[in-house]
């Protein structure tokens, strides 16, 4: 461990000390949060979120989003083998049950189980920025971002653009992409597909996944538009350890699809835009690959949802308002044949005060036909103490609902509890956020509350596991870090960024005796990240990234990944990444042992 931390610390002093020698910087662009209904400067939000532009998704050492967001401070990302063939996510010590995943706005948690969370029906060549929003987001987005939310945004480009990449790698791993852009007029539209593959780094963990993504979008006239989302994913996987240790053999398959359609009114001081979504979701599990008939799950859900949501600009400030009717559906050898119905109400308003400060406040109510009526209300202040610094602190309620997962489900290793309640949190949170020039740098304090957590325990290792809303349990944390970015020179030799940040979690979970608990004394307790890239010219680029992990009650490991890129905004352009350059032992997520060091390369071509 002292070995890894000594890298750690060689490598951001020698970062630092290059930095020394390149006082020449840049202003960042503003980036706008896009939620829902309220659209906020990222300077002037009173919340803790974490942006990756498009350019950190092409340069990070890395091919798909899971992996992406392994780098982002606070996100604890467990990967069940390479390429996140299937990962939970969670959130300051959450689970992965209480993230919510989200495309432009659309929300895509899955009412079977959080397991099928980051089946993102979107090729990585399609994503143009990727917001984090960590705390409670039920006021924003509704029940099921409890911890946070992730905002997976594209984008209909104005003109012309084609992208085609290949890639191979260890373990067999091959893949390509291929995305379009062809506008018409007022008619914009594109087209991603993307294939990977691999024969897997140890017995049965083999991958197989296709994605195709179609977005349309026309411009009615000068304030209305509408638009049309497209898209499935099939994922083919073997999943030794994934579920259990006891079956070396299991295996999934998994259909995603998503279809939406909306209309968008902007004119003047009024907002409004109308949407509805289906979201579909097949999963085949097997606990024997090659005997079906051992043991066999079939589940089919359904989510069909429709959305209005608005906002006002008045003397007094902004008003945003919404309403939303979803149904889930979900048809289960195991789970039975099921549905429910989620109605909700949004109601929020943001002012200023002085000249410096401002306050957000709102209330979102919904009913369940399980549950009926809920209330998460929630408030923002902020306040600038100059250009460059703002304070901030904010509150809220969240909220979720026990997945059919947790309450029906009848295996060998799991069982559900149809007396769950919904289980609710009470939170808090206070920072510091500054941005001068290419400095950014934030330090946040948070505290998450709860007296009814879902927790799959058990009283004796031989018996199955079976989820109970557990006594309180207080998540708390501090959260620092910074990023340096650097204007582009003369020099041959130029640092073009720096970052580092570092996370603390303690969790105060009251036990009762004798009960062992699955999931939450295993989240985050330390995590240290880093970044680095540097450029030779204008053609060669290498970024690299450190992260030191240590979970509750597990052990600490260390992870070196870096990526080399030639050419990468022009025509023809080549890459060569190496992951786990320690060569770690590590296990992230169920039994599954991650590969030690591995390496892919590939090339991408791209027409504009």
């Amino acid at each position: 461990m002292k070995y890894h931390l000594i890298i750690a610390f060689i490598f951001i002093a020698t970062s630092v000390s290059i930095a020394q020698n390149d006082s020449t910087i840049h202003e960042l662009n503003e980036v706008i949060i896009k939620e829902n209904r309220m659209e906020i400067p990222f300077s002037k939000s009173s919340r803790n979120i974490s942006i990756i532009h498009r350019k950190d998704i092409e340069t990070a050492p890395a091919r798909s989003l899971q992996e992406i967001l392994s780098f982002t401070p606070g996100l604890d990302v467990r990967q069940r083998g390479v390429s996140g063939v299937q990962a939970d996510i969670g959130i300051r010590g959450g689970s992965f049950e209480q993230t919510l995943m989200l495309v432009n706005g659309i929300k895509l948690s899955d009412p079977q189980t959080g397991h099928h969370m980051v089946n993102i029906p979107v090729p990585l060549a399609s994503v143009q920025r990727i917001d984090v929003l960590k705390g409670p987001a039920s006021r924003i987005y509704g029940q099921n971002a409890y911890a946070g939310a992730i905002n997976i945004i594209t984008e209909l480009p104005e003109s012309f653009n084609l992208q085609a990449g290949l890639y191979g790698g260890d373990f067999g791993m091959r893949g390509g992409s291929l995305q379009v852009s062809l506008p018409i007029g007022k008619f914009k539209q594109s087209l991603a597909i993307s294939h990977d593959a691999s024969d897997g780094h140890w017995h049965n963990s083999d991958y197989s996944i296709h994605t195709i993504f179609y977005e349309a979008g026309i411009d009615l006239n000068d304030f209305q538009e509408l638009k049309t989302i497209l898209s499935y994913a099939n994922r083919d996987f073997g999943a030794n350890g994934f579920y259990t240790s006891s079956f070396p053999d299991q295996y999934e398959s998994v259909q995603t699809g998503l279809a939406a359609i909306s209309h968008t009114l902007e004119k003047g001081n009024t907002y409004l835009q109308s949407r509805a979504y289906w979201r579909s979701n097949k999963d085949e599990f097997l606990l024997k690959r090659n005997d079906p008939s051992f043991f066999q799950n079939q589940h089919t859900t359904n989510v069909y949802a429709i959305e209005i949501n608005g906002r006002q600009e008045t003397n007094f400030g902004t008003l945003g308002y919404g309403v939303e009717g979803r149904q889930e559906k979900i048809d289960s050898n195991n789970l039975g044949l099921r549905e429910r119905t989620i109605m909700g109400a949004f109601l929020e308003h943001r002012t200023n005060f002085s000249q410096h400060g401002d306050i957000r406040a709102g209330l979102y109510s919904n009913y369940y036909s399980e549950y009926g009526w809920k209330h998460f209300p929630g408030a923002e202040l902020g306040y600038q103490l100059n250009p460059w610094l703002r304070t901030y602190a904010n509150f809220g309620v969240s909220f979720r609902i026990p997945t059919y997962t947790d309450l029906y489900y009848v295996g060998p290793t799991n069982i559900g509890n149809d007396m769950l309640e919904p289980e609710k949190a009470v939170n808090y949170e206070a920072g510091f956020k500054l941005s001068k020039n290419g400095f950014r740098a934030e330090l946040v304090y948070f505290n998450r509350h709860t007296d009814n957590l879902i927790e799959w325990t058990r009283e004796d290792p031989e018996e199955p596991w079976k989820p109970q809303n557990f006594n309180e349990v207080t998540f708390q944390g501090l959260e620092t870090g910074f990023q340096y970015r650097f204007e582009s020179t003369q020099h041959n030799f130029q640092l073009r960024e720096v970052s580092l940040s570092y996370n603390y979690i303690d969790a105060n979970l009251i036990e009762k005796e004798g009960m062992e608990t699955r999931y939450s004394l295993t989240a985050l307790k330390h995590q240290l990240i880093s970044g680095l890239q540097l450029a030779f010219k204008e053609n060669i680029e290498l970024t690299a990234k450190m992260r030191y992990i240590e979970r509750m009650s597990l052990d600490p490991y260390f992870l070196l990944d870096a990526r080399l890129d030639f050419n990468r905004l022009k025509k023809f352009s080549f890459f060569a990444e190496v992951s786990n350059i320690s060569n770690t032992d590590y296990i992230e997520a169920g039994t599954v042992q991650m590969p030690g060091r591995w390496a892919r390369g590939g090339m991408n071509f791209r027409l504009k």
